[in-house]
């Protein structure tokens, strides 16, 4: 089966697996920002230390950077195609994935951990400014340890 990419030329599949991240040659007179627009999106979004999700409107997570693989101690691998409810402990009766998620924006939310542990953490709203962009970009600040040393 082919793997689709998120962005023309990336190295990086939807399903978060990640091939060679190839250098462009540069020339002397590229400025920095005629490199940045040659940077493929998920090339950037992994770039990012910060817990990052890409997810489609129905809730499916297209891309998770190795920063949110980390948080929640999953594969980054097995993250993607992953499904709301399976990370969120959220009621996916209570929150369809479009109302979830906006609903949940800035709001410390619980994420559940591969060890069966809850991460705590707080949610962006959407990255994206279009409503009718299917795809939503979601970033998440740990509380975990902070929540926890507050509660003793």
């Amino acid at each position: 089966m082919a793997q689709a990419r998120l962005h023309k030329g990336s190295d990086v599949d939807l399903d978060g697996s990640q091939g060679v991240e190839r250098r462009r040659n540069s020339s002397s007179t590229d400025t920095p920002a005629d490199i940045l627009t040659r940077l493929p999106a998920v090339v950037v979004l992994e770039r990012i230390p910060v817990p990052t999700v890409a997810m489609a409107r129905d809730g499916n997570i297209l891309f998770a950077n190795t920063a949110f693989a980390e948080m929640v101690g999953y594969p980054q691998d097995r993250l993607a195609g992953a499904e709301f409810p399976q990370i969120f402990n959220a009621d996916p009766a209570a929150l369809t994935a479009l109302s979830g998620v906006d609903a949940l924006a800035n709001m410390v939310v619980e994420l559940e951990h591969c060890e069966g542990w809850t991460v705590r953490a707080r949610m962006s709203k959407s990255a994206l400014m279009r409503h009718d962009d299917p795809v939503v970009l979601v970033t998440f600040e740990n509380l975990t340890e902070r929540l926890w040393i507050d509660e003793s």
